[in-house]
């Protein structure tokens, strides 16, 4: 949750984050901090580290050394966190992947309360009744019992967002977000996530779509070989 005082400025900071794998330096010395109510996008050549930027916030990767704090909660480096870390972090962030991984043998609307009624344990009906109000926010109700299969890539999507704002996290990541959109639908995404924003969350989204990110985004974040060589 907040900081005590309600001031934290930063929901977001990384610090030194480095990550190995074998004998390649998949991330070298990541800083940087994400201040409240921002939209921030990482940008960069694919294979420069944005996506995996993303899923060490969310407690997806785990990283040598360095370390990642949402608000008042840090994780740390070299596997020093507690399944009971792990599980609060959880609770702060919501993820939205590129290729979206909807449950397909479930209905759109069990795929927004599973996890806080199994992972969270939230009541099930306070769930289903957040899973409903979601849906209606992200205009896609009427998809409630569609199962993904069904579904366009736009009502994919914003099931997917759903599904990520579940248990109201202060913190929603997202991968690729415009990646199979059209224009029309780019525009429809950025007047969503501006209007999340507007409800007091915060932002960080990795893509390649240079006109999307200058539109929507507060900042810009450029990675290369697994830095942050600059920032717009």
């Amino acid at each position: 949750m907040a900081a005590a005082d309600g001031m934290t400025a930063h929901v977001l900071q990384l610090n030194d984050v480095r990550l190995r794998r074998g004998e390649r330096e998949v991330l070298a010395c990541v800083t940087f901090g994400v201040q409240r109510g921002e939209i921030v996008a990482l940008m960069g050549p694919s294979g420069s580290g944005k996506t995996t930027v993303l899923r060490l916030i969310a407690g997806l990767e785990p990283f040598q050394s360095g370390t990642v704090q949402v608000e008042d909660l840090t994780i740390v480096g070299n596997g020093g966190n507690s399944a009971n870390t792990l599980r609060l972090l959880r609770r702060r962030i919501g993820m939205v992947f590129q290729f979206h991984h909807l449950f397909e043998h479930m209905p759109a609307a069990k795929n927004v309360w599973l996890a806080p009624v199994h992972a969270h344990g939230v009541p099930f009906r306070e769930a289903v009744r957040r899973a409903q109000e979601l849906l209606a926010l992200l205009g896609v109700e009427h998809r409630a019992n569609a199962l993904p299969g069904e579904l366009s890539g736009g009502e994919a999507q914003r099931v997917a967002i759903a599904r990520a704002l579940a248990v109201d996290p202060p913190l929603l990541l997202m991968d690729e977000p415009t990646a199979s959109l059209d224009g029309a639908r780019r525009s429809e995404l950025r007047e969503l996530l501006q209007g999340l924003v507007g409800e007091g969350r915060t932002l960080v989204i990795a893509t390649h779509d240079e006109e999307f990110a200058s539109s929507c985004a507060t900042r810009v974040l450029r990675m290369n070989n697994g830095m942050v060589s600059s920032q717009d």
